[in-house]
């Protein structure tokens, strides 16, 4: 008879323990795993404030929006009141977000407004009765152009209108006669020619809210003084020209009167450094300080070196913003996160949501902010 093979030994969990830990080792794992991810739950009455806080339990770039929000409830609850930067780039208008920033103005949630040019255009193109229309990446360009309509992503605007509100802003300028003037100053102007409430631009100059736009002639705005300044040429003393460094001097004014300071940029780019720069030229006025608060929501990335993906840590090495600052970035399209931290603060804080400031003016120089 052939003998029965032996049967395996049965492998047993202990088989499989991983090495112990010494002492120290598992009080820092305990120290580690001390806070669960969160898995979010949807109710049917949540409002747009509770998802985002229920978003900081969460992981990857909802955990980042949930941090911003924070970053903003600790802001607006700042008995100090700190001055609030608003720096705009990207396509926010072509998107849909006027009326959130809009929004954000009327409120009280901002105090400054530092823009891209086209931003601020394509808003006062909207405010003289043109839109945006729905249109697709994968259009035939170039029937477009016969046709002329420009594309911004999957966004349609008129060529031909384009045209007629570069040449109104030329006219408007003319009004203001010859010398040279501030980007804040022509654009209070700007606005005071609209009759709009929809409109950002309508909204600042009714309200009293600086307008800032340090590269105004990279847009369609600067397009129509090009025109401003070919009809001038020949008489140079009726040409109104924007001086760009003035618009330096009267921000960094703000930034030494107000006791503390906020930024919220939505993109990066020219806006960003801006508000940043607006900081470290406050040495002029013989300060040293930075943004007690800021929160950026940005696609740009971070390994290139770039100032629109820089971090806001990195932006401590510089003094922008201070040491023990509260800040957060979340890696998020505007179009999407835009909405959601603005929804936050009108849930959380219901227009107005601070008392307003006011900014007296005497030429260049900020007489009070008050």
């Amino acid at each position: 008879m052939a003998k029965r093979k032996k049967a395996a030994p049965k492998k047993t969990a202990a088989a499989y323990t991983c090495p112990p830990l010494s002492s120290q080792q598992a009080r820092a794992k305990r120290q580690l795993l001390r806070r669960p991810v969160e898995q979010i739950s949807i109710a049917r009455d949540m409002k747009v404030a509770d998802l985002v806080e229920a978003m900081a339990g969460m992981s990857i770039q909802a955990r980042n929006i949930g941090q911003c929000a924070e970053v903003l409830r600790q802001m607006y609850e700042d008995k100090a009141r700190p001055i609030v930067f608003l720096g705009l780039a990207g396509p926010l208008i072509a998107a849909g977000l006027r009326g959130v920033i809009r929004d954000l103005i009327v409120g009280g949630y901002v105090d400054v407004v530092v823009s891209t040019g086209a931003i601020l255009y394509q808003d006062i193109y909207q405010a003289r009765g043109y839109q945006h229309y729905r249109g697709t990446p994968a259009a035939d360009d170039v029937q477009l152009h016969e046709l002329k309509i420009d594309r911004i992503y999957d966004t349609y605007v008129d060529e031909e209108k384009f045209w007629e509100t570069d040449t109104w802003c030329g006219w408007v300028a003319d009004e203001l006669g010859g010398g040279n003037t501030s980007s804040r100053a022509y654009l209070d102007f700007l606005g005071s020619k609209l009759d709009d409430p929809d409109s950002i631009v309508y909204q600042c100059h009714t309200l009293g809210v600086p307008m800032f736009c340090p590269a105004i002639n990279d847009s369609s705005i600067g397009i129509g003084l090009t025109e401003h300044y070919h009809r001038h040429r020949d008489d140079p003393g009726s040409r109104m020209a924007i001086d760009s460094i003035r618009d330096n001097y009267e921000l960094v004014q703000i930034v030494t009167k107000c006791t503390k300071s906020a930024a919220i940029y939505v993109a990066g780019g020219v806006p960003k450094n801006y508000i940043n720069d607006s900081i470290v030229m406050a040495y002029i006025f013989n300060q040293e300080r930075g943004h007690e608060y800021a929160i950026q929501v940005t696609t740009a990335v971070t390994q290139d070196g770039g100032l629109s993906g820089s971090t806001l840590g990195e932006a401590q090495s510089w003094g922008k913003i201070e040491a023990g600052a509260k800040f957060a970035m979340a890696w998020v399209e505007p179009s999407v996160s835009l909405p959601l931290l603005a929804g936050y603060a009108f849930n959380r804080f219901p227009a107005p949501a601070r008392q307003r400031v006011t900014f007296t003016w005497d030429g260049d120089r900020l007489v009070s902010l008050a």
